[in-house]
């Protein structure tokens, strides 16, 4: 009995640890599958007037990266493939 605890004791710190990492870092490069893209572009561009350019974009950065930044707006750098992909003129090409 007292092994099963002692396990417990050193096992459950460490789990605990791990879900803080996750949700403190969650959402970086390579966090979404393809099929998420939609749900995570649809709110990505949610609050802007140019919805249909910045849902193109979103889904095709978020193919190529697997990451869409978290919030409508900014956060850019929990994706850096997402945010240093630059069109010919040297703009950001993900919305």
């Amino acid at each position: 009995m007292a092994k099963k605890l002692c396990a417990v004791n050193v096992l459950f710190p460490i789990l605990a640890m791990a879900l803080v990492i996750q949700v403190a870092y969650g959402g970086g490069e390579r966090s979404l599958r393809q099929e998420e893209c939609s749900g995570a572009c649809d709110y990505r561009c949610s609050k802007t007037h140019h919805k249909k350019p910045c849902l193109f974009y979103c889904n095709k950065c978020c193919k190529t990266c697997l990451c869409v930044p978290s919030g409508t707006y900014g956060n850019k750098e929990e994706c850096p493939c997402y945010n240093n992909w630059k069109t010919k003129e040297g703009a950001p090409k993900c919305p």
